[in-house]
């Protein structure tokens, strides 16, 4: 038996892509191939074998048919749908029954039978290679568009000659015909003549196939680049292995049974298909070279540039994420702070109006005891000056008792004021919570600014206690300190089926249009330095918002600001 013919000496190993999903099959196949010098890189589906070969372009694939998911039909119409891999060489992996037509039908350039012995793999696959080494050279632009394909057939039978150029015909070739020999080798000579394909009766009696077979190869290897051709050698039914050896070591690119006509045409339309698509290939590569450098260029600098603009947008993203970072802690440590300063205040308030609320009861039981012993004693009534002293005491004590009980009514408020203990929601009772709130900002409203009430909203609402009092105080605070010269400020309360609204609107100059989305922001302020730490609103807003509730700003009717205070409906 003839020796499977090898690679030529020193070249570098072909690079095969094998899709087979069994990893034994697989395993075993790589094994084999690189022992024959091959280097050989493994995909377990289709899929993932289209992934690769967006990376990595092989000498040639070999394919099982039958993959999960996509089929060996389905994957060699994808291979040749794109430009890239069109033209690659495929040796599809086919079952034991009907293995030679579902190999070509499928539109591989050659077949093997799993169950085919392993030298007839290397063999087609060295022939496969060999096609793709001798493929010509890019032609110029001016290259056809279209054209048929060349077709030689050297067959020493008339009647086969004639019937194989007439199939071949009908399939669109152009057909020229050799009965032996010299007719073979003055058509391969002949000027211009440019065959894809010849096909050689490698069994019949006019001539020796096999010798005409290697002549036909070394005219083909002597021949210009633009002259390559696949040779198609045709045999009988069952030829031996030792004759498939022979036939590809004279230079057969493949073997194809004289008995099987359909099977015979299907092989050269598959050569000639991938000649046309290299061909094609060179020509668009040709015509069409600077173009894609250029649209490459341009995409080039469309995805630097794109990449500078994520990367502007990313830092961008960034800074605005740090900044809101920045902003929230910022806000966090402000109601921290507030929030101990308040919880401060309101103990050293408890504290301070507790030791006032000691003395001052002595005092005032004392002012009783006094007042009353000065209503017992009687002056004589002869002195005058004694009616009149007596008389001064009385009304001194009198307007003692009005201060004390003055005192009183304030330590009283600051002690409702400071009940930071009632953290919990419970039923606060609004007018009295606008009327203490008032008291504690007297000294800022003085005689000079007047104070109207309009409650006629529902008199409890459902919140904590502690919290409202601060909102309302920074509104009325914030009002007051809006007009200096005087002025009045409204309070109101509404009731809706589902919220609770309370109004606090001034005649002072008002918000304008343009600020008021930041006077809710911490820190911002439009009173003098020193006058303001832009806290207030900021306090009141987050307040409302714990309450799910809501405070707008919007024009009084006087001209000034008007805030509303929105608290939803809600179950003890």
């Amino acid at each position: 038996m003839s020796a499977v013919p090898e690679g030529p000496a020193g070249s570098a190993a072909p690079r095969l892509l094998l899709v087979e999903d069994s990893e034994t099959q697989a395993l075993e196949l790589r094994l084999f191939l690189e022992a024959q010098g091959f280097a050989v890189e493994r995909c377990p589906t289709a899929e993932s074998a289209l992934d690769h070969l967006n990376l990595h372009l092989p000498d040639l694939v070999v394919a099982d048919y039958h993959l999960p998911g996509m089929n060996g039909d389905e994957f060699t119409r994808q291979l040749r749908l794109s430009l890239r891999t069109r033209a690659l060489p495929l040796l599809m992996l086919t079952g034991a029954r009907d293995g030679e037509r579902q190999g070509l039908e499928s539109g591989a350039d050659a077949y093997v039978a799993k169950s085919a012995d392993r030298d007839l793999l290397i063999l087609r696959i060295r022939a496969l290679l060999r096609e793709r080494k001798g493929s010509p050279p890019a032609e110029g632009p001016g290259g056809a568009a279209f054209r048929r394909g060349r077709v030689l057939v050297v067959d020493g039978s008339a009647t086969y000659r004639t019937f194989l150029a007439s199939l071949l015909s009908q399939e669109g070739h152009a057909v020229t015909a050799a009965d032996g020999h010299e007719a073979a080798l003055g058509a391969l000579d002949a000027p211009g003549a440019g065959f894809d394909c010849v096909t050689v009766d490698l069994l019949g009696p006019a001539y020796d196939g096999l010798a005409l077979c290697g002549a036909i190869h070394q005219r083909r290897a002597g021949a210009e680049a633009g002259g390559t051709f696949q040779i198609v050698g045709i045999a009988g039914s069952a030829p031996a292995k030792d004759f498939l050896v022979d036939a590809f070591a004279a230079g057969a690119d493949d073997v194809v049974s004289k008995a099987d006509a359909e099977v015979l045409v299907m092989r050269v339309r598959g050569l000639v298909r991938r000649r046309l698509l290299e061909e094609d290939n060179r020509r668009i590569a040709g015509e069409f070279g600077d173009r894609e450098r250029a649209l490459e260029s341009a995409r080039a600098e469309t995805e630097a540039a794109e990449a500078r603009a994520r990367l502007a947008g990313a830092l961008e993203r960034a800074n605005r994420d740090l900044a809101d970072a920045n902003r929230k802690l910022t806000d966090a440590q402000a109601k921290l702070v507030q929030a101990a300063k308040m919880a401060s205040l309101g103990e050293l308030v408890a504290g301070i109006a507790h030791e006032i609320n000691n003395p001052l009861a002595f005092i005032l039981a004392h002012q009783g005891t006094v007042e009353r012993l000065l209503g017992d004693i009687a002056a004589p009534a002869e002195d005058a000056g004694a009616t009149r002293a007596l008389a001064k005491a009385r009304d001194r004590v009198g307007s003692m008792r009005m201060g004390l009980t003055r005192i009183q009514d304030l330590v009283l408020n600051l002690r409702k004021f400071s009940r930071l203990d009632e953290g919990e929601r419970s039923f606060v009772n609004v007018p009295e919570a606008i009327e203490t709130v008032l008291a504690l900002i007297q000294h800022k409203l003085g005689t000079r600014i007047a104070v109207e009430r309009d409650f006629v909203g529902r008199p409890e609402v459902h919140c904590t206690p502690a919290l409202l009092n601060q909102v309302v105080m920074n509104i009325l605070g914030n009002a007051a300190d809006a007009m200096p010269e005087g002025g009045t400020i409204r309070v109101a309360t509404q009731s809706t089926d589902d919220i609770d609204l309370i109004r606090i609107s001034d005649t002072g100059p008002g918000i304008p249009e343009t600020l008021r989305e930041k006077i809710f922001e911490p820190f911002f302020t439009t009173k003098p330095v020193g006058s303001g730490t832009g806290l207030g609103l900021a306090i009141a807003y987050s307040v409302v918002q714990a309450h799910s509730g809501s405070l707008t700003v919007e024009s009084a009717p006087g001209g000034g600001a008007c805030f509303v205070i929105g608290i939803p409906r809600q179950a003890a």
